[in-house]
């Protein structure tokens, strides 16, 4: 039973992060309207007659986003019933069905109405959140059997002001550079890592200053999460998960800044500009397990504090005379 679930876990985290790639798919091919103003349906028919590629992008989006919510709520349901009672479990599964239907709400809301570039911003965001609860939700499972021992971490306040401060920092940047996209200013600014020709010099429009926004904003990220590896590397060495997990982030938030970077020189390469989503989705993840992990850690820590002050009492006992 439980190796059908870790299975079935797995699956539907790639799936989700395929409707992550998909969706920024649609949007960097300007496919969004590529089924017209119709919505479940596509130019209002089953089965299109008039066949686009931009019709096969969106169309192709819906049916997998359709069949992975499926997955996802299957998953919620089945992790209830066979891990419920590990804490986190009862409030991931909510709160991946609540971000699943929020996402698809609206998705379909920008087809049948339109939306302005600031709201719209806001779905690729949205799927992301969806996105890590089944990630962590696959993880608790997988935690079941200990493959990831997190049990016994315990974090000091500086780390978990850390963890929480990057971690809403990076919606922040993610919500930029989604707004970068949707106000089409991705190519405002064809040189890197200054706007134009390399020169220093205020942002001199609305699209510009997007742009550069983002950029400052990625460049900041870029620095707080290399600053953490160090705190990490020097004072968590001996808590492989979280050590190794910062490690893989410093990596993932690299590989995010050269994809940005190659996203403007390649002018659009639409590979590169998929891996620049791909990278920050995975990395996301890996700030939200640490969320996780930093609430985990305030029980650990008030266990270990009872569990002193005990050893400290039976010591402190007079030994009866034989």
């Amino acid at each position: 039973m439980q190796r059908a679930l870790k299975w079935f876990a797995v699956l539907t985290t790639i799936g989700m992060l395929l409707i992550l790639l998909g969706g920024a798919l649609v949007t960097k091919t300007d496919s969004g309207m590529g089924c017209g103003r119709s919505w479940p349906l596509c130019n209002g028919e089953l089965i299109p007659k008039e066949i686009t590629i931009e019709l096969v992008i969106e169309l192709a989006h819906r049916v997998i986003s359709g069949s992975v919510g499926i997955m996802v709520l299957i998953l919620s349901f089945w992790s209830w019933r066979v891990i419920g009672h590990i804490r986190e479990t009862k409030f991931l599964a909510l709160t991946s069905i609540f971000f699943l239907v929020l996402q698809g709400l609206i998705g379909a809301a920008a087809v049948l109405w339109g939306q302005s570039d600031f709201v719209l911003a806001l779905h690729f965001g949205i799927s992301l959140i969806s996105f890590a609860t089944v990630f962590l939700l696959t993880l608790l499972i997988f935690e079941v059997d200990r493959k990831f021992d997190a049990e016994k971490i315990v974090l000091d306040n500086r780390m978990k002001k850390h963890i929480l401060g990057v971690t809403l920092y990076s919606y922040i940047v993610v919500y930029t550079g989604a707004l970068v996209r949707h106000v089409e200013a991705s190519l405002v600014c064809r040189d890197w890592p200054l706007c134009i020709n390399s020169e220093f010099s205020l942002p001199s429009n609305m699209y510009e200053w997007v742009q550069m926004g983002h950029r400052a904003a990625a460049g900041l990220i870029f620095i707080w999460i290399a600053y953490i590896t160090v705190l990490a590397f020097k004072h968590y060495k001996n808590q492989k998960v979280i050590y190794w997990g910062w490690i893989i982030s410093f990596v993932l938030v690299s590989l995010q800044v050269i994809a940005g970077a190659l996203v403007v020189l390649t002018r659009l390469n639409l590979y590169i500009a998929l891996a620049h989503a791909f990278f920050i989705s995975c990395l996301f993840g890996m700030l939200s397990y640490f969320i996780l992990l930093s609430f985990r850690s305030k029980k650990n820590a008030i266990e270990l504090e009872n569990t002193d002050d005990h050893d400290k009492t039976i010591s402190s006992r007079p030994v009866s005379a034989q």
